[in-house]
């Protein structure tokens, strides 16, 4: 995210590709969110000895109030340290086989296993990741006149 994002101009941090869709800029500040609520904590609740191991909703919008005020740079700053501190947690579990089959219960799916919380995590980054590259791309979508023909990022 760093090489992709750190100093940008602010016009590109800030574009997307129309309502309802995420810019770059909401993309960190979504990924933050995600650190601080949902996969190291529900991978906790996974793990735990408790009776009742149903997950908290997840909010995929509080970036746009959590992120107010921040600059780009101080987002991907702390989306850096709390992704540092999270794979710290996740390699400390020294997880085993049969952990990755043990259960939680996600409120719209219902039974989930650690093998797929923590799977979803990497699809879940890569995805935004290929988001962030593809609202880039457009930036460019008029200029790059016919080559455009051999461009699907831009007609997808």
């Amino acid at each position: 995210l760093e090489s992709l994002l750190l100093d940008i101009p602010t016009a590109w941090a800030l574009n997307n590709e129309g309502k309802d869709t995420f810019s770059p800029f909401d993309v960190v500040g979504h990924l933050i969110h995600g650190e601080m609520t949902d996969w190291v904590a529900r991978m906790e609740i996974i793990l735990s000895d408790k009776v009742d191991k149903t997950f908290q909703s997840y909010d995929r919008f509080a970036q746009f109030n959590d992120s107010e005020g921040k600059t780009l740079n101080q987002l991907l700053a702390e989306f850096k340290t709390l992704r540092k501190k999270n794979l710290e947690i996740l390699q400390s579990k020294n997880l085993q086989d049969n952990d990755l089959l043990k259960t939680g219960i996600h409120p719209s799916f219902g039974a989930v296993t650690l093998l797929q919380l923590l799977s979803t995590w990497s699809v879940h980054d890569l995805s935004h990741i290929a988001q962030i590259t593809r609202v880039m791309c457009k930036q460019y979508k008029e200029e790059v006149g016919p080559w455009i023909n051999y461009l699907p990022i831009l007609t997808r």
